[in-house]
């Protein structure tokens, strides 16, 4: 080859075409095709490539058939060297990015495509908060972190340069030493991620804005499937008198973000003993931002799941506990709009006083071009976030960020508690220290106990919206936070079941305000339905439930839809009509109707919005109209159609659904199937550079459900699977020894070269699990 094998990954890196490096090598694409193999597979590690120079102490990593490690060790600290080993040996590359990008640091790699993540975490200052968590930890819970870092090195250590992850090699770098505050800062980045969700304050602050009309604002902000709550009225003492809303159900563009969790007691299930499921809800890519082991050693034996870049296991089960959990998405977080004026520069105005505010200076280094400095403007509330927001709101401040998260949080040490717990009494008392995100834990124990806990904490605030607050108001600041003993909890249920799916926590008469902004009830009542259809369930019928594709959304909207479209002339309209009418309103891939609905629900939202708000914002504002589009299919009770033009608009957003699918499907209706519109694309971060994405994706394959199915696949305009629930769980607690049944829709390891990259894409799909034993 005319040019290195190093010159030729970092041109691939730097974005150029395959064929344009093959010429420049001198070589055919069958032939860079068999060097791309070559050289991923050299660098990904065998099975059983452990340096016992490296390893302290008397610790084992032996892995199955998936790649997934049982580490074993005689005394804490050397299983979580072990463990930290293991995950960067799989995982090495994945977590240098994650603290790359919880710190800020990613225009140091990919140049100014990596500004606008850096600008969150710098205005957001994960590093810093990180740094002060790191301070701050208990000796205990500080020696395990320390512990798993010195096993990430280790592994690094272990790797000669030229074996690096090849994604290393593809950007020119190395990488640094790990530390306790890398895995505290990706820590501090998915509770970001899983809290501040601004589309839930933004939207309906420029509803209102738009709109004026409360009437309409409250149109706009209508719910889906709002009652379906976690704990029963009944199961607590009711609050006394009315006061602010618990919260409620909202319509969020990332409705498909969330995650189901349930459990039943023994006398509901076939063994007599609890069987709990759990599956959680992220983003798809070509690997996954979980990590399967099994930790047996010192006071730990447990298997599952947890977030790579930190240790502790987030899903699972010990011998005695099974637990999954469930983002419970009650606000931690307020945009305060601050108030300026020119004859007090450098102030905002606080309870009839200017206070002055205060800079940090982010100094960002990017790639191939100057530093970029950044100037983060603090409020007494938080940093000026006008950056971040959606580009439509972006002139709507200044704006300032309160978020709980910024303060001093533990998620450690309670998580390691949960992880060692031995009853279902233990794991409820390991959550009392959680704060941030609020989560909704359903678990059970060998001795046929179940329960829920709502974990985290939540600002109880006065006056009760969504949207900005008046900074200068002191009625709007945080009064103080919800107790532990006022979370909502359920044990031992006389139904004899629990479950969660990020739908709404307790009823309106709940004795504390909870701030909830829930996601749609939908999949909530769906797996309500089900567990209420049969007395008994065993792993057969858990795995049925994790994969059931009716959508309530479509039972509920379908009848009406159909009633407008018969009204119609139009043979082509008729036709679909009546594929949408037979429909069972199942999500499967070979469905017609399936990709009829789903494609005009994103129309007619979009349709929806057109009617009362500017053009350019009917992308935006209709992803988070779900609830008010279902409802004016049937009537419009608000006058949202001032000029009573519903009817027209249903018809032009359903002959929008036909054209669509005309053009990329042709106009045999026969081949418009959801498995041809909805398929799963497991991509790489760096797919986007160049060619990357043919050498580093996976999937592209059809996927059943949809973002409101319980078999939650997502759904985006570009009619891909964007995200869902990559990662499933079901424990027995009756197995013996204890097991549990898993699945990723990637794979164990990240290494392009492993043949554990996107292996068990096609079990996921199917339903298949394996077995992890304790």
């Amino acid at each position: 080859m005319k040019l290195s094998t190093d010159k030729m990954l970092q041109r691939l890196g730097a974005g150029d075409q395959i064929d344009s490096v093959c010429a420049a090598a001198g070589i055919s694409r069958n032939q860079f095709d068999a060097w791309w193999r070559e050289e991923c597979e050299r660098r990904a590690p065998a099975a059983g490539d452990v340096s016992r120079a490296a390893l302290s102490g008397d610790v084992q990593i032996a892995r199955d058939a998936r790649g997934i490690p049982h580490i074993s060790a005689k005394r804490d600290d050397d299983l979580f060297f072990g463990y930290g080993y293991a995950m960067a040996q799989d995982r090495l590359w994945q977590m240098d990015y994650l603290r790359r990008k919880a710190q800020g640091r990613l225009s140091e790699l990919l140049g100014p495509d990596g500004l606008a993540l850096d600008l969150i975490a710098r205005t957001v200052g994960m590093h810093r908060i990180a740094q002060r968590e790191a301070e701050a930890l208990p000796p205990e819970t500080k020696k395990l972190l320390d512990a798993f870092g010195h096993g990430v090195n280790a592994a690094i250590a272990d790797v000669r340069a030229e074996r690096l992850p090849i994604e290393f090699a593809l950007l020119g770098y190395e990488p640094e030493p790990w530390s306790p505050v890398d895995s505290l800062a990706i820590w501090g980045e998915l509770r970001y991620y899983l809290t501040v969700r601004f589309p839930v304050i933004v939207l309906p602050e420029l509803a209102r804005r738009i709109l004026g009309d409360e009437a309409l604002v409250d149109a706009f902000l209508t719910g889906e499937a709002g009652d379906e709550s976690i704990i029963p009225a009944g199961s607590y003492p009711p609050r006394a008198e009315q006061g602010d809303p618990v919260g409620e159900t909202v319509n969020d563009p990332m409705e498909g973000a969330g995650s189901n969790n349930w459990v039943v007691a023994g006398s509901r299930s076939a063994t007599g003993v609890p069987l709990l499921a759990s599956d959680p809800h992220i983003a798809f890519a070509s690997v996954g931002c979980w990590y399967e082991a099994h930790l047996a050693g010192g006071s730990f034996n447990l298997a599952g799941a947890g977030y790579v870049g930190m240790p502790g296991m987030l899903f699972g089960r010990s011998a005695r506990v099974a637990w999954g959990i469930t983002n419970n998405i009650c606000s931690q977080r307020d945009l305060y709009q601050e108030r300026t004026d020119p004859d007090h520069p450098g102030a905002f105005l606080y309870d009839g006083q200017w206070e002055p505010f205060h800079t940090v200076v982010e100094t960002i280094a990017v790639r191939g071009s100057k530093p970029v400095a950044k100037t983060v403007t603090f409020s007494r509330n938080g940093p000026i976030v006008d950056e971040l927001l959606p580009k439509e709101a972006r002139e709507t401040g200044p704006v300032a960020l309160r978020w709980l998260g910024a303060t001093l949080c533990d998620e450690l040490t309670p998580m390691l508690a949960m992880n060692r717990a031995r009853s279902c009494d233990e794991f409820r008392a390991a959550t009392r220290g959680w704060r941030v995100p609020t989560l909704s834990a359903v678990f059970a124990d060998v001795d046929g106990h179940i329960g829920y806990q709502s974990t985290g904490q939540i600002p109880i605030r006065l006056n009760w919206q969504r949207g900005y607050r008046p900074g200068w108001d002191a009625a709007h600041q945080w009064k103080e936070l919800v107790p532990f003993e006022g979370m909502p909890s359920v044990s031992d249920p006389a139904s004899g079941w629990v479950r969660s799916a990020n739908n709404r926590t307790a009823p309106e008469d709940y004795p504390y305000p909870l701030s909830g902004t829930w996601s749609s009830g939908h999949r909530a009542q769906r797996i309500r339905n089900m567990l209420e259809e049969q007395p008994r369930f065993g792993v057969a019928d858990f795995v049925r439930m994790q994969q059931d594709v009716l959508s309530l959304r479509a039972v509920e909207a379908v009848p009406p839809l159909v009633r407008e479209l018969i009204a119609e002339i139009d043979e082509r309209i008729l036709r679909a009509a009546a594929i949408l009418e037979s429909w069972d309103r199942r999500m499967e891939v070979e469905a017609v109707g399936a990709s009829l609905f789903e494609t005009f629900f994103r129309f007619w939202s979009e349709e929806v919005a057109r009617e009362r708000f500017p053009a350019e914002l009917a992308g935006l504002m209709g992803g988070a109209l779900g609830g008010l589009a279902l409802g004016l299919l049937s009537e419009d009770k608000h006058g949202w159609y001032a000029h009573g033009n519903r009817h027209d608009a249903i018809i032009r957003a359903f002959n929008q659904t036909l054209d669509d699918h005309t053009k990329r499907l042709g106009p045999d209706l026969a081949h418009w199937t959801w498995g041809h519109t909805h398929t799963i694309a497991l991509r790489h971060t760096l797919s986007s550079r160049g060619e990357l994405g043919q050498l580093l994706n996976r999937g592209g394959l059809p996927v059943r459900g949809s973002g409101v199915t319980v078999c939650n696949t997502g759904y985006d305009p570009n009619y891909m699977a964007a995200l869902g629930a990559n990662f499933r769980l079901i424990v027995d607690l009756s197995t013996t020894p204890p097991s549990l049944q898993a699945v990723d829709a990637a794979g164990q390891s990240g290494n392009p070269g492993s043949p554990n990259y996107g292996d068990q894409l096609s079990d996921w799909i199917g339903g298949q699990y394996h077995t992890i034993t304790l």
